[in-house]
């Protein structure tokens, strides 16, 4: 028992790195950190990497998540899953990364404009308004 502990104190200064985006609260179980770094989610000085690279303090991540991509650098380690202030002192995003963001997601909500939200579905004249406008766009004027 006590050779275990030994070991354990040996590895303090690293930790897989599918175990620390766990405890960094990146995804909510091993096995979705796992399926996103085998994914090609998550890069490590721009190449992909496997669940048992060991990360260590100052290790560079890329981290792709649905539409947002952040640039992490590793600031410390822990095995252990806890409170989302805890886990934000793990890591440090970048300032360009989140610049990057910020232009990104302001871009997807402009986009956003062009689209016509109901909350019902349309009625029969409502439908017919939409093809008739739907053929002038693609025929040009029709009569």
């Amino acid at each position: 028992m006590s050779k275990q502990k030994n070991e354990q104190d040996d590895d303090d200064d690293k930790i897989r790195i599918d175990k620390w985006l766990w405890a960094a609260r990146f995804y909510k179980t091993r096995n979705l950190s796992k399926q996103a770094i085998d994914g090609g989610k998550i890069h490590c000085d721009g190449q992909r990497i496997k669940p048992s690279k060991e990360v260590t303090i100052g290790l560079t991540l890329t981290i792709r998540q649905d539409l947002d991509e952040k640039i992490v650098v590793v600031k410390a380690l822990s095995a252990q899953r806890r409170g989302a202030p805890e886990a934000a002192l793990l890591y440090e995003e970048t300032e360009e990364s989140k610049t990057l963001r910020e232009k990104r997601s302001a871009e997807r909500k402009a986009g956003l404009g062009n689209y016509i939200i109901s909350d019902h579905r349309p009625s029969k004249k409502e439908r017919r308004h939409i093809h008739r406008f739907q053929r002038v766009n693609l025929l040009g004027d029709i009569d």
